[in-house]
């Protein structure tokens, strides 16, 4: 592995370059995308339904629920490959995971609106760690309370760090981008507090 770190203007982001060098991540990428079993990207809320804008599933411990994605999608359990992924990651960072949320972007029409990932479940300081395997796609993050804004290419085999101040202070999106027509997959890492859980990192 031969990682390089490279900081950003933003302290509460950081791109990790070659996380994956170029063979691993075709190897990655086309176990994701053909053997990966994707579910349909149409979901139920309050007796609408919705189509999501891209293909998703959630992977988790035993017992770990997270409000947003419980209400799209069935919990599975980790695969071989997304459990040796978290095994590299937990030890290149050293932080503890217990659930992956595994987005397929088909081409640059799928997309995540602006958001940020602050649900109660992830605790007051949330660390999200978010692998790209596939197509180089934007990272569009913008201030919550100024004008700031700003993009990060992420690039296949790129870790993205996002600090827990990231989500207190910014909103952030993979916008439509109709030049790119090849797929993207995207892992993001994270820590969900047990329900009834009061502890601390």
């Amino acid at each position: 592995m031969t990682c390089s770190r490279n900081s950003t203007p933003w302290p509460e982001l950081e791109v990790i370059n070659n996380f994956y060098d170029a063979v691993e991540c075709e190897r990655i990428y086309r176990c994701l995308l053909h053997e990966h079993q994707w579910p349909d990207n149409r979901y139920v809320v309050a007796g609408r339904q919705f189509i999501l804008p891209r293909l998703q599933t959630w992977h988790a411990d035993p017992g770990i629920r997270y409000s947003y994605s419980n209400n799209l999608l069935q919990t599975r359990a980790w695969t071989p490959l997304l459990s040796d992924i978290r095994v590299q990651v937990e030890s290149y960072l050293n932080i503890f995971f217990n659930s992956v949320l595994v987005n397929l972007y088909r081409n640059g029409d799928d997309y995540v609106g602006w958001h940020a990932d602050n649900e109660p479940e992830l605790g007051e300081q949330p660390f999200i760690a978010s692998l790209t395997f596939g197509a180089e796609r934007q990272f569009a993050f913008r201030h919550k309370k100024s004008s700031e804004q700003g993009r990060v290419s992420l690039r296949s085999g790129a870790l993205l760090i996002m600090r827990p101040n990231f989500q207190h202070h910014w909103l952030h999106s993979v916008p439509i981008d109709q030049n790119v027509t090849e797929g993207r997959v995207n892992l993001t890492f994270r820590k969900v507090i047990p329900a009834g859980s009061c502890f601390l990192d």
